[in-house]
């Protein structure tokens, strides 16, 4: 399989930990579950969780699972609904991310992680909105913060000084996405709400190369992940999507691994 030869060639690079998402909404969270308990046998591993068509009992059951299986934390998120299932998150019993960390806090030991977004959650009314519930987050027991991808330092930059600012002391780890297939990238910005500097789109667009618009993509992720480090980020969060290639290069080339 794909997944664990990626996953093989992730362990030759000792990260220090590595995530996985979940399925949930009508996809196969089982699968999702067994993949971690998996990988926590081997690297600190966090597992990610949604709202989405969650139970409270359920959810209870994943985390002890998780516990049991040495995972190191995990990533509590609101989640979206799939499209073949729309209702998905209204038919859950949680409907918000700060709910499902206040169980995990409560009922368990597990270390609990949080989203954060450098350009403002889609659906906030602002970016104060988005601090003020960064802050609830860590006030009800998160203890790390992953991002959204994006694109510009000096959105990392904002969102952690205001974020300090509002009392908010956890760590938040910058997440960055490999252009190793732009057009893929390039869709996914799109639908999270992530800008692409206009520089990088036009460079991207005058070549109709996959090769060349890969060299393109890649030489601006690791200049972009250097300018994160050289920022204070207390780290990387490479985006692997089951490219282990991309991550390693990525790894490499801003002096994560030698």
């Amino acid at each position: 399989m794909i997944l664990h030869e990626s996953f093989a060639k992730l362990l030759e690079l000792s990260p220090d930990f590595v995530s996985v998402t979940y399925g949930a909404g009508g996809s196969n969270p089982e699968r999702s579950i067994a993949v971690v308990e998996h990988m926590a046998s081997q690297v600190a591993t966090i597992g990610h969780l949604t709202c989405v068509g969650a139970t409270v009992e359920g959810t209870q059951g994943i985390i002890e699972r998780f516990e049991k299986a040495g995972v190191e934390a995990i990533l509590a998120l609101r989640g979206d609904s799939p499209k073949d299932n729309p209702d998905a998150l209204s038919q859950g019993e949680f409907k918000t991310a700060l709910e499902l960390v206040s169980q995990a806090h409560l009922r368990s030991h597990i270390e609990v992680g949080v989203a954060a977004f450098p350009e403002g959650h889609p659906e906030s009314k602002d970016f104060a909105q988005d601090i003020t519930v960064l802050k609830l987050k860590q006030d009800a027991g998160a203890t790390f913060a992953v991002t959204q991808l994006f694109f510009d330092v000096a959105d990392y930059v904002k969102l952690r000084t205001l974020a300090n600012q509002a009392g908010v002391t956890i760590p938040i780890l910058p997440g960055l996405m490999p252009i190793s297939n732009a057009k893929q990238v390039i869709r996914m910005a799109g639908l999270s709400g992530a800008k692409i500097p206009a520089d990088l789109m036009a460079a991207l667009e005058a070549t109709d190369d996959e090769a060349e618009a890969k060299r393109i993509g890649m030489e601006f992720t690791i200049e972009f992940g250097r300018a994160l480090l050289a920022a204070e980020a207390p780290g990387l969060h490479i985006f692997c999507l089951n490219q282990a290639a991309a991550a390693t290069e990525v790894a490499r080339g801003v002096g994560l691994v030698g």
